[in-house]
């Protein structure tokens, strides 16, 4: 590695500060993925092992809307790299190449990073290089000849096809990780430590491969080993017979994980999170003195409510947007009987959830709605002095909120307190942000407002970006899934 690429990678530790204390504080710093070939590589008959619900029209993704996504987080972010230079970065010669990590006109920003460019920092150090290749090549179970070709690609060449499973020759020698958009599954930053998640399937698990190798090779985490938190299987996991092995495996996923005050933290037990991975989770962040209680939210173990994170994100101190059927308006519309009197199980739409507070776990507290804990957290945990409001998918209008939710119109990514990022398609989800106030503006429009100068970030309040989402929707993630947040400003500063 050159001693420029080094006092450069330097450099980059030093600025690059990690701290999280709430879902809403000004956004600084965080890790996207552009969609990359493998998503394109996505076939009909492999599709739901991959996670998807269809195959999707990558071009169209990448350049109508993700690229988009890309130019708000610059703009907010970082907005030397991108403002008045719109029409030279979207000048078709350029094919794009301002979004595409390992192209030379890449927007290279250390405060919106790319795993892949990431990966390839690392890729420069011999040492690092050939301990992932052999990694990679033992989980992939490739011949030793793939091996040797990828000891001999260039670091970005390598990246890319540690990521998209293609070779710089168009060969596809494993599987593609297109999930890897939703960089909040990876890990997720509490206060200063980051917690590195664990994949409940193995369609993903070579990005927790990934991550790991980033997190503890790159200059810009040197600085956070010793507050790195793994989650992994009991170290005799290997010993259990496979029930048993079955149901005490240990998964968890970012989406189920969220820092929504600096003493709090929530985690959702659902299809993606395990229930042995939340009481690890607890256990560790007790014992390194990260939080102070933890709220498990138990939601219904199905594919439309994978993590807590596509039931409810936050907007403001006092507003939150939820899945419409876990309201204490309409929950058990469907069965408002006597069935499960007579024993069946509970509504169809049900959470559960414990609160356990690190000076006495043994008394955990409970919660009989999402609301009654949203409510908690607004006053007690964040101090807002306004009564809590909600704004509920669909506009809580049925079958609005289960069709929007399906879509993500729970899944919103503050930029800042009150300005969120959301899909398009959600139009009467985005009727309810109207009714509490908010204006709403099309991403395309806010953008060359931005860059005219017409509008300014910091004087943004109560407003709803609306992101085309065609294609992304059909990922079964929203703005607030594509996001890893590494930076906020203290929600109490």
């Amino acid at each position: 590695m050159s001693l420029q690429k080094i006092f450069t990678l330097n450099q980059m530790s030093k600025q690059h500060q990690i701290h999280v204390d709430s879902e809403i504080g000004r956004l600084r710093r965080l890790i996207i993925h552009s969609p990359d070939e493998g998503l394109g590589n996505v076939i009909p008959s492999k599709a739901q092992d991959w996670l998807f619900e269809d195959i999707i029209h990558l071009d169209t993704m990448r350049a109508k809307e993700y690229d988009l996504y890309v130019k708000l987080l610059l703009y907010f972010l970082d907005p030397e790299k991108i403002k008045g230079k719109l029409k030279s970065i979207d000048a078709p010669s350029n094919n794009r190449d301002f979004y595409k990590p390992g192209k030379k006109n890449y927007f290279h920003s250390d405060k919106v990073m790319d795993p892949q460019s990431l990966l390839a920092d690392i890729l420069e150090d011999v040492e690092v290089k050939n301990k992932m290749v052999a990694a990679i090549s033992a989980y992939e179970d490739v011949s030793f000849v793939i091996q040797e070709i990828l000891y001999d690609l260039p670091a970005n060449e390598l990246a890319k096809a540690f990521i998209s499973g293609i070779l710089p020759d168009e060969r596809m020698i494993f599987p593609p990780v297109p999930n890897f958009i939703f960089t909040r599954d990876i890990g997720v930053v509490v206060n200063g430590h980051i917690l590195l998640t664990k994949p409940a399937t193995r369609a993903r698990s070579r990005e927790r491969i990934l991550t790991a190798y980033i997190m503890f090779n790159h200059p810009a985490f040197k600085d956070y080993k010793d507050k790195l938190l793994e989650i992994t299987n009991t170290e005799d996991h290997f010993l259990y017979d496979e029930d048993e092995k079955n149901s005490k495996t240990v998964s968890l996923e970012g989406g189920d994980v969220m820092t929504i005050a600096p003493n709090h933290l929530l985690i959702g037990l659902s299809e993606r999170t395990s229930l042995h991975a939340v009481s690890r989770v607890i256990q560790i962040l007790f014992a390194n003195d990260v939080v102070e209680k933890v709220s498990v939210i138990k939601i219904p173990n199905k594919r439309a409510f994978m993590h807590i994170d596509t039931t409810f994100t936050q907007v403001r101190k006092d507003l939150w947007v939820i899945h419409a059927p876990f309201s204490k308006k309409h929950i058990d519309y469907a069965t408002r009987d006597l069935i499960p009197a007579l024993g069946e199980p509970k509504e169809l739409f049900a959470v559960d959830i414990t609160q356990f507070h690190k000076d006495h776990t043994d008394q955990p507290v409970k919660f009989e709605f999402l609301e009654d804990l949203l409510d908690n957290i607004s006053k007690n945990d964040l101090k807002s002095q306004k009564e809590t409001e909600f704004i509920y998918s669909g506009d809580g209008v049925f079958p609005f909120g289960q069709r929007e939710q399906w879509t993500d119109s729970c899944n919103v990514l503050a930029l800042k307190e009150g300005v969120v990022i959301a899909y398009d398609r959600n139009d009467k989800t985005a009727d309810g942000f109207k009714k509490k106030g908010f204006d709403v503006i099309h991403a395309e429009e806010l953008i060359q407002k931005l860059d005219k100068g017409a509008i300014d970030t910091d004087k943004m309040e109560n407003t709803l970006i609306l992101l085309p989402s065609a294609e992304l929707s059909r990922a079964r993630g929203g703005s607030h899934c594509l996001s890893m947040p590494l930076l906020r400003d203290s929600i109490f500063s």
